[in-house]
């Protein structure tokens, strides 16, 4: 087996510095981790997937399984696991350890953060948008009713522990999502970097060692702009390239399309208004299609209202006033923000999209 602790590094946070280790151990990690009155936060469906792994070991630990929704997600889905752990005698110097995808990320971390005014936690991520994303950047989100990350703040686990096997168990749906979310980074990146991705695309389905170093070249060009922008207020703001146009496509779809698939469509959405723009030219944004006609492949958002569509963007959280805040490509390592307005011009060319380009 490769040696994956050649990826291990840490994160520079004005929080806590944080560790990202790749290890294929997973329960000797958390036996050795685990310390008395400490809780573990696990999405329940997990359990099923590798009774092997967590039955003895739950049983042997406080523990809290979790229905990994939007609905656990929410303000109302955290009171009862806060309720639990203050009644089970839960403290400040206890720890949570989430294992789970980015919900169980995100129930963890938000509660983390404003119990007893914060503890520590330790994050396994067991999907590969958690562990090629979300894992690092320190950010907390659940959403308040049918608003999505409305609430939220930034605040990192103290230790990320990343075991690829768990990916063995995911869904080619789960597959590509994640993937289709690592895609940003490298063309955020350089050309170098979304070529060398995109060659190797279908290898990361069946080459362990391909998805490793994808996921870790990945983590790397994040941590680069978490670490001189970690609260999102300048340079980190790229990131959310493809992410306004995906999470429109979410809403819209009541997440029948998973999240790194409806970045995709996303960036190409962000693409194409580039392309009119006069940002780059359509050789540019095929190069970049190519790719994510092979992630969104057998799924389709055809059946998007586009004045739905529109009233979603508007109520992106990223918006100032009435002008959106979109990223948009000037080509490869020139991802930008740009005003604009949702005036004739811009709906136009989202009706041109949804007309002619999803066929």
């Amino acid at each position: 087996m490769e040696d994956t602790q050649l990826y291990n590094f840490t994160v520079k946070s004005q929080i806590h510095n944080y560790e990202v280790n790749f290890i294929d151990d997973t329960e000797n990690v958390i036996r050795s981790e685990i310390k008395e009155g400490d809780f573990i936060i696990i999405d329940k469906k997990l359990i099923n997937l590798y009774p092997h792994l967590f039955l003895k070991l739950l049983s042997e630990t406080k523990h809290i399984e979790i229905e990994a929704t939007e609905n656990q997600k929410s303000y109302e889905g955290i009171i009862p696991i806060i309720e639990r752990l203050i009644k089970e005698g839960f403290r400040k110097n206890n720890r949570l350890i989430a294992i789970g995808g980015g919900i169980t990320q995100d129930v963890t971390a938000f509660i983390a953060s404003i119990l007893y005014r914060g503890v520590s936690w330790i994050f396994f991520p067991t999907t590969l948008l958690a562990q090629g994303d979300s894992c690092i950047g320190s950010k907390t989100s659940i959403n308040f009713h049918d608003y999505k990350n409305q609430i939220g703040g930034f605040y990192p686990p103290h230790k990320i522990y990343i075991d690829l096997n768990f990916l063995h168990t995911l869904s080619e749906s789960e597959l590509k999502s994640g993937l289709g979310e690592m895609c940003h980074y490298f063309i955020v990146s350089s050309k170098a970097d979304f070529l060398w991705y995109k060659k190797e695309y279908s290898n990361a389905f069946k080459k362990n060692d391909i998805l490793s170093k994808m996921i870790s070249r990945s983590l790397e060009i994040k941590k680069k702009y978490i670490e001189i922008d970690e609260y999102d207020q300048k340079e980190r703001q790229i990131f959310n390239y493809g992410h306004s146009f995906g999470h429109a496509i979410e809403s819209l779809t009541q997440y029948r399309i998973p999240h790194g698939i409806a970045v995709s469509y996303g960036m190409d959405i962000a693409n194409f208004i580039s392309v009119k723009m006069g940002f780059i030219n359509e050789d540019v944004r095929q190069e970049i299609r190519e790719l994510l006609l092979q992630i969104w492949h057998g799924t389709s958002i055809s059946d998007i209202s586009i004045d739905r569509f529109k009233l979603a963007l508007s109520k992106d959280k990223k918006n100032v006033g009435d002008e959106l805040r979109l990223i948009l490509n000037k080509g490869y390592g020139k991802i930008v923000k740009e005003p604009m307005k949702m005036d004739e011009y811009f709906s136009a060319w989202l009706k041109e999209y949804f007309t002619r380009e999803l066929n």
